[in-house]
């Protein structure tokens, strides 16, 4: 999941991409739909959920494909239909479509999930870091805890001086994190195999689909709903290509296909060398590196991999984790969303209290994990809030680019959705069996009580998704507006305008 203030600041030129000058003497950049598709598959494409479909084996390739058909394809064609033809992203959206307020509900859960969002992100840094120093600590509440704490008030740190020098590391990230450590985990796994060492789970015809013992042996699939959050963000590029139509569908289709190699294939080696029972959710991935570096005696290696990993978690992290709250400041600015406290910038240009604010609430999150004796638990139950807080943004999305369809059809569009009822609505169910499915606890989830797993998923959604952004609507005063938009009062504004 790739966030950033300005997705048209990423592209890049490269082969066969061109520049022409237009009747008004502007430059306009095209991209290749072969560009695109490398754009989308690296805001896309990690490690980090491998070991949670690992645990089904060859059936991972099913369950990676099913949601990818029903849910990334339709966020990614309807999300290029929304963004070329009206800018300024989700709010703008839905706000057009479905009116301010829940304009504003979606910009806020595309922000709120990160709260959740970091610290299980983190609590994968940390085990996977703890393989580095002790792998005994990988599972250890009171060590991931402070991990989480730690490293998020130090970014926090970093990005409120400005940094730019963190702008690179998101290119760095996936060739460091994703690039090399996913073809070396896959070969490593080939040479495995190919010395006729049996595979520790089984690879047979007979385990194209995972056994059915109730929704509960499904549940782990939602996590490939977050997997593929953020497809949509490269719609906004769909201006760029040269036959749109055409060429954005090619690009999204190949995109889809390396997106799933990058994710099946790591999670194909893991079970190669993991029984399911073994493998941790947090440190899956390295226990399957450590398994084989220690299989061909270059166990040293193992070290070598974590750092690279954590090196590459903590700067993705660093690239965005100021960008959704300065997307949510500059629209409270404009709106008067937020209460003004909340809507200062620092001397740098960082919305640095909304941060505290945020970090405040994810250091409680982190806090949890020291009270919780299974690391993998408590991860999962936060990447599932994760993932439900950001579904409501999705349908909202799949809602909005029908009824604006039927409100706006003469507003031009640089690609439209073919049988677009047919692509949201597969879309919008998707995400609702998603959201339900979450409620549902895993089988690794083992003897914990229900209650409190219900307790700190559906509370979390509430609270975070729910909750807040209600009370903020409802006790919203005149006063929030930034005294630069106050002028602008009763004008229908659709995008967020002003920095500082």
């Amino acid at each position: 999941m790739t966030t950033t203030d300005d997705p048209a600041e990423s592209a890049r030129p490269a082969a066969g991409d061109t520049v022409t000058v237009q009747d008004d003497g502007t430059k306009r950049q095209f991209i290749s739909w072969l560009t695109l598709a490398f754009m989308t598959t690296a805001s896309v494409a990690s490690l980090r959920p491998s070991p949670s479909m690992a645990i089904y084996g060859l059936a991972a390739i099913f369950l990676y494909l099913l949601p990818a058909i029903v849910f990334l394809l339709p966020t990614a064609l309807v999300g290029a239909e929304l963004a070329s033809g009206w800018s300024g992203g989700i709010y703008r959206w839905v706000s057009e479509a479905l009116g301010k307020p829940l304009g504003f509900l979606a910009v806020w859960c595309q922000f709120a999930m990160t709260i959740a969002y970091y610290p299980s992100l983190l609590a994968y840094v940390a085990s996977t870091f703890a393989y580095v120093i002790d792998p005994s600590l990988a599972e250890n509440g009171v060590y991931v805890a402070i991990v989480i704490v730690v490293v998020y008030w130090s970014g926090v740190w970093i990005s409120s001086r400005g940094t730019k020098a963190i702008a690179g590391l998101s290119s760095f990230g996936l060739i460091i994190g994703t690039l090399v450590p996913g073809v070396l985990l896959v070969v490593l796994g080939m040479v495995f195999l190919g010395q006729g060492n049996p595979s520790a789970q089984p690879m047979t015809a007979d385990h194209w689909l995972p056994p059915w013992t109730g929704l509960a042996s499904l549940v782990l699939i939602v996590n490939n709903f977050l997997s593929y959050a953020g497809m949509e963000m490269n719609g906004v590029h769909v201006s760029s290509l040269r036959e749109p139509k055409r060429e954005y569908p090619k690009s999204m289709f190949l995109a889809t296909g390396l997106v799933l190699l990058i994710f099946i294939l790591p999670a194909l080696a893991i079970a190669w060398v993991m029984p399911s029972a073994q493998l941790s959710l947090t440190a899956g991935l390295m226990q399957a590196f450590q398994a084989f570096f220690d299989h061909f005696s270059i166990g040293w290696m193992t070290k070598v991999v974590g750092i690279m990993l954590v090196c590459a978690a903590l700067g993705g992290m660093l690239t965005w984790l100021a960008g959704p709250a300065k997307g949510l400041v500059l629209l409270s600015r404009q709106e008067g969303y937020l209460p003004p406290a909340l809507q200062k910038f620092n001397r740098n240009g960082v919305p640095q209290n909304i941060m505290i604010a945020q970090g405040v609430v994810t250091t409680l999150i982190g806090v949890l994990y020291a009270f919780s004796d299974n690391v993998s638990s408590a991860y999962w139950m936060f990447s599932v809030i994760t993932v439900q807080i950001y579904l409501i943004a999705y349908l909202l999305m799949f809602v909005a680019v029908v009824k604006l369809r039927r409100s706006q059809p003469d507003v031009e569009r640089g690609f439209r959705v073919p049988a677009v009822q047919w692509v949201a609505g597969i879309g919008f169910v998707a995400s609702v069996a998603a959201l339900v499915i979450g409620f549902v606890p895993p089988d690794q989830f083992g003897d914990q009580p229900l209650w409190r797993y219900l307790l700190i998923v559906g509370g979390g959604l509430f609270v975070l998704g729910i909750a807040i952004p209600a009370a903020l609507l409802k006790y919203r005063k005149p006063g929030w507006v930034h005294p630069d938009h106050r002028t602008d009062q009763g004008a229908d504004h659709g995008e967020p305008s002003g920095t500082s």
